[in-house]
């Protein structure tokens, strides 16, 4: 039996005025979903370059990334097992561009509104509830623990 390789995958929380930026995609993995800013790491690529890359190519936006939620390890609707490197940024430039493939939607949305969407309208709802549970509670930890890509 051949198995799926484990894809990971970078996502980030992007926090301007106590909102944060959600991205609706029609990916065919998540039609009419909403989701972080987010995408797999590509070979030779450190994290948070990663990071960084994912979100100027969904929405424009330049970004530094000041924390990290965590780590997440799932199974995604798609039946991979993903592992997700999730960070909080702030924007440093740029403008919202939805230039990607399968985007078409971008909405800034208040904090405290994002526990109240409904499981159906979110990628990975899962992940989404426990990443805003941490983004809510301000658990966030250094974004120190990353380093660059050893050469």
């Amino acid at each position: 039996m051949t198995e799926k390789p484990i894809v990971l995958v970078v996502s980030v929380s992007i926090i301007k005025d106590e909102k944060v930026l959600m991205i609706k995609e029609t990916k065919p993995s998540a039609p009419n979903k909403w989701n972080f800013p987010s995408g797999r790491i590509e070979k030779g690529e450190d994290i948070p370059s990663a990071a960084k890359r994912e979100v100027k190519e969904e929405t424009g936006l330049d970004v530094e990334l000041i924390y990290t939620t965590g780590i997440y390890n799932f199974i995604s609707s798609s039946q991979d097992q993903v592992i997700m490197f999730h960070f909080v940024g702030q924007v440093t430039g740029g403008s919202i561009y939805l230039g990607e493939d399968g985007i078409i939607d971008s909405n800034w949305v208040e904090l405290s509104d994002l526990a109240k969407f409904n499981g159906e309208e979110l990628r990975n709802p899962y992940v989404i509830k426990q990443i805003t549970n941490s983004l809510l509670s301000k658990n966030y930890y250094s974004i120190h623990l990353y380093h660059k890509q050893i050469k």
